[in-house]
């Protein structure tokens, strides 16, 4: 497993033109908040920045969908 996430690393350094800790510190910026109504709950990403944005492009990456769950309250 380590080898594999080694060799991950160093494909996507030589793709990006970037080392692993300043794609990691741009990546790290996209969180995911859990928000609740009397509508129910869901969990939405944060906005890309333009540089993680950029670098889910230079991998081929499909960008995150904005909403990742939605529950209505029971009834």
């Amino acid at each position: 497993m380590c080898w594999l996430a080694l060799l991950l690393i160093r494909v996507a350094e030589n793709t990006t033109g970037q080392t692993w800790p300043a794609m990691r510190r741009e990546l790290q910026r996209i969180s995911l908040g859990t928000f609740t109504g009397p509508a129910g709950t869901f969990r939405q990403r944060t906005e890309i920045p333009k540089a993680a944005r950029d670098l889910l492009t230079a991998l081929d990456i499909s960008v995150p969908r904005k909403i990742h769950e939605l529950t209505t309250p029971a009834a």
